[in-house]
């Protein structure tokens, strides 16, 4: 009896054990702590890869915010910063706009309505001339050449036919001497009646020959007829711009006057005070001119084959 009896006390105390709050409690926090870690460690894991993902966009978008969602303040940016270029074209720079023949058909035509730049407008302000310097040295060379070549020319000629003098030792400056016509013309005669050695001619080289005619006129002994008129200017075609040819020699020219003073019957003048106008090369230029306006009008006369 004693024994059941303390059999039945010890399944009591058992049982009071087992069905104690605080074991119980402490057995789910045991369970409850296991699982909550097991959680946490999830939870790390997953946090640490949301971590190393956020780093590899950065990366990627070094300029981005660290956080993928734009707030509302990064997307209204965001998307100023993608329509700002198409809005608004890229300015060029001071030192490009100005460079030479830089810019498309507007900037080129914006360039032309502002005018000349401001040393073309100097110069021209100043009274100088708008041909570039270059261009200026180039054409006297070419000149200056072409009249070394033509006195070189000249003082070979065996007959001569023709002598030159500088006029105040100017390359561009020549007074010529003629000293032969034809030996059957009446115009010889005279010569040799009035102990005329040679006819005296000027002659002045333009900047732009031999592209363009030297001016010539008769200085001494005063002409009629022959084409030689008011201050000694001579009417030739070769003479003018529509005539002249940049092969054409100083040599040729005074040969086709000396031609021309032939056929046109000129003879010495020997009577003084004939003429009441100045024989000057003001006269002279003055002549020339209204001569060649009438014959571009009018065309000019080709002597008959006649007159040789």
């Amino acid at each position: 009896m004693a024994t059941l009896l303390r059999k039945i006390g010890l399944i009591r105390l058992h049982n009071r054990d087992t069905e104690d709050p605080k074991h119980h409690h402490n057995h789910r926090g045991g369970g409850g702590g296991q699982q909550s870690a097991s959680l946490r460690g999830k939870g790390g894991a997953k946090s640490g890869g949301h971590k190393q993902q956020q780093q590899q966009q950065q990366q990627q978008h070094p300029g981005g915010a660290g956080d993928s969602s734009p707030g509302p303040g990064k997307g209204k940016g965001k998307r100023a910063a993608e329509l700002a270029p198409r809005d608004k074209p890229p300015q060029p720079a001071a030192g490009a706009a100005g460079a030479a023949g830089a810019g498309g058909p507007r900037e080129r035509a914006a360039g032309a309505r502002a005018g000349p730049g401001p040393a073309v407008a100097a110069a021209a302000a100043a009274g100088g001339s708008l041909v570039p310097a270059g261009r200026q040295q180039h054409c006297t060379q070419v000149r200056s050449r072409r009249l070394m070549k033509e006195l070189q020319d000249i003082a070979r000629l065996s007959d001569r036919f023709i002598s030159v003098e500088l006029v105040d030792e100017s390359l561009f400056d020549w007074n010529v001497k003629l000293h032969q016509v034809d030996k059957d013309s009446v115009l010889w005669q005279d010569m040799k009646e009035t102990n005329t050695e040679f006819i005296l001619l000027n002659l002045t080289f333009p900047d732009n020959f031999p592209f363009s005619p030297p001016f010539m006129r008769v200085l001494s002994p005063r002409l009629e007829n022959g084409y030689v008129l008011d201050g000694g200017a001579i009417c030739m075609e070769l003479l003018t711009p529509r005539g002249w040819s940049s092969a054409y020699t100083v040599e040729a020219v005074m040969r086709q006057f000396a031609a021309s003073l032939v056929k046109g019957q000129g003879r010495i003048c020997r009577k003084a005070g004939k003429s009441k106008k100045s024989f000057s090369r003001k006269e002279a230029e003055a002549t020339f001119k209204s001569l060649v306006k009438t014959h571009e009008k009018y065309g000019w006369v080709t002597p008959p084959v006649s007159d040789g």
